[in-house]
């Protein structure tokens, strides 16, 4: 087995959301078998709201980055998890 590198998208409950607290919440929950590959990166939605993009390196095994988005999806200040890449590195 190899691993999958999988981009997430997690956007704010709000444009009033800290997101540098965020961005260390996210990083202090990332489960055992995942690693955080690079920064977490700001992305501009509309009207001041930014996304945050995470890359991560999982196993790839059957359900590999659940773990991660529901460990994300518990975080106060998160609105919503979507993963927008995966592949096999």
């Amino acid at each position: 087995m190899g691993d999958v590198a999988a981009k997430i998208k997690i956007m704010p409950e709000s444009v009033d959301t800290d997101l540098a607290e965020l961005k260390e919440k996210l990083k202090n929950v990332i489960p055992a078998g995942a690693e955080l590959h690079g920064d977490i990166v700001e992305e501009p939605i509309a009207f001041g709201l930014k996304a945050l993009i995470v890359t991560l390196i999982v196993n790839d095994e059957e359900g590999g980055t659940e773990a991660v988005e529901e460990a994300f999806t518990k975080i106060p200040g998160v609105e919503n998890v979507q993963v927008i890449e995966a592949y096999r590195i």
